[in-house]
């Protein structure tokens, strides 16, 4: 498996490393958020769910047998995963909308929960943020990939008004969906998450949990960029407000 991120506020600047966690369960808007906290520091950024996604559609369009646990991993070894701003690659394809589809969202769990693919891609994720500053975005950055990350943040919201989210960005797709079915897949996938054997959802210890309800995306963004302005302000290159 081969993937890039690139700091393209710095590309080709030397800096000192700097690694900022957003975890959090889905629905919570870690990726946009993230990105846009990336954007305004000018850090690279990594959608870390972006990746198991797209192995999951790899593995289903090749009609692997979830069971073959090494067919599944042999699919993530031999997947070209990239990202181009806010598109994602994926063996040249962009895939950005496929990854979201209801199908990778019911299987998703086939390839998350193989320790021998979260070993493969934790690997690959603390290769890309050697050296850089990024943002980084998932279920266990700041608990099992980087637990030394300078800013650690668990982006939450109570159940519901995920749900009523997530049901907004598929509503369009899937016109039959309601809220409350959104409501119970979302139940099953935090119970998945929760008890998955490696990289279990959960915040760290020394995590910073914020909740976004009653918040508009760019007041979470405002009190999260003043968050890590505190907790990072002393460490050059975080941009000041």
């Amino acid at each position: 498996m081969s993937t890039t991120v690139t700091n393209e506020a710095n590309p080709n600047t030397r800096v000192s490393q700097i690694i900022i966690t957003i975890d959090g369960p889905a629905g919570a808007g870690k990726s946009s958020v993230a990105r846009q906290l990336a954007e305004y520091f000018g850090f690279a950024f990594l959608d870390t769910g972006a990746m198991y996604r797209a192995v999951t559609l790899a593995c289903l369009r090749r009609q692997v047998p979830w069971q073959d646990q090494q067919a599944v991993a042999e699919v993530a070894k031999s997947s070209q995963i990239r990202f181009q701003g806010n598109h994602v690659l994926l063996d040249g394809e962009d895939v950005s909308e496929q990854i979201r589809s209801s199908e990778v969202n019911a299987n998703i769990k086939h390839v998350a929960d193989l320790p021998s693919i979260r070993q493969l891609l934790g690997q690959l994720q603390r290769s890309i943020a050697a050296g850089q500053q990024i943002v980084t975005e998932g279920r266990d950055q700041g608990t099992e990939i980087f637990p030394d990350a300078n800013c650690k943040i668990f982006l939450t919201a109570t159940p519901r008004t995920r749900a009523v989210r997530r049901h907004a960005e598929l509503v369009k797709q899937h016109p039959e969906l309601s809220v409350d079915d959104v409501l119970a897949a979302q139940q099953r996938r935090d119970q998945e998450d929760a008890q998955r054997p490696v990289g279990a959802l959960r915040p760290a210890a020394d995590a910073e949990v914020f909740y976004s309800d009653d918040l508009s995306q760019a007041e979470v963004v405002e009190q999260l960029a003043k968050l890590i302005r505190t907790r990072c302000g002393a460490i050059k290159g975080v941009r000041p407000l």
